[in-house]
């Protein structure tokens, strides 16, 4: 079961492309945060969908808004991929799957890989509760930007 809006937020621990370790919960007080699940770093929907988040980072940095981009990758492949794209926000390795799971976006079968995220977005305020929560089944459909930004903008 995925969480839903003005649930708390499962806090997680994971590294980023520099092999440090990121908590949610750093930025309970702080920061609204924008998590984006994605499948697999490299594939396509997964780099259009990071490029354009790249590039309007500026607005997010407008809402006071952290981004953090979590795939199942490693954190090697999500540095490479990083490096590759230009990304100008962290991306995060879930490679145990364990933030995945407790926000319960994992497809069972992905072409024949077991456990890899689902597309998603999930917009976390700066008291840890769920404003926003998209989880898309199919994996060629990106989140609705339009919407997050407008949900972003009454925070």
């Amino acid at each position: 079961m995925s969480i839903k809006v003005n649930d708390k937020a499962p806090d997680f621990k994971l590294q980023n492309t520099n092999r440090d370790f990121v908590q949610l919960s750093d930025y309970i007080g702080k920061k609204n945060v924008l998590l984006l699940f994605y499948p697999l770093a490299f594939s396509s929907v997964c780099t259009s969908e990071l490029c354009s988040t790249r590039d309007n980072l500026k607005i997010y940095d407008a809402f006071n808004a952290e981004v953090l981009g979590v795939s199942i990758d490693s954190f090697f492949v999500q540095k490479a991929f990083k490096d590759s794209q230009n990304l100008n926000f962290q991306l995060l390795s879930d490679f145990n799957k364990e933030a995945a799971k407790s926000y319960g976006v994992l497809y069972e079968d992905f072409f024949g890989m077991k456990g890899v995220a689902k597309r998603s977005a999930f917009i976390i305020n700066k008291e840890g509760v769920v404003k926003y929560a998209e989880v898309l089944e199919h994996s060629s459909d990106v989140p609705n930007f339009d919407a997050i930004q407008n949900v972003l903008s009454d925070l």
